[in-house]
């Protein structure tokens, strides 16, 4: 079973693959959504023993990012490289 653990927004990288699919206007209308009900559903990282790699959650990242959190809720999962 998957536990939920608080992660730094800055030790997130995310790979130049998964920025090309981001969209500004996602992330607006996700960060007001987060302001009034709060953040529904962990990202999903890996730790490739340096740091941890965003495996799936790149809006809900990104609107954190804008809402100033320095801390995300994420799932520490077993993936393969992206």
């Amino acid at each position: 079973m998957l536990r939920v653990q608080k992660v730094r927004v800055d030790d997130i990288y995310v790979p130049t693959a998964r920025r090309k699919t981001l969209h500004p206007e996602t992330v607006r209308r996700l960060a007001e959504d987060i302001l009034e009900n709060g953040m529904k559903t962990p990202i999903q990282v890996r730790h490739d023993g340096k740091r941890h790699i965003l495996v799936e959650g790149l809006h809900r990242l990104e609107a954190a990012k804008w809402l100033g959190e320095t801390e995300i809720d994420a799932y520490l999962v077993q993936a393969k490289r992206h």
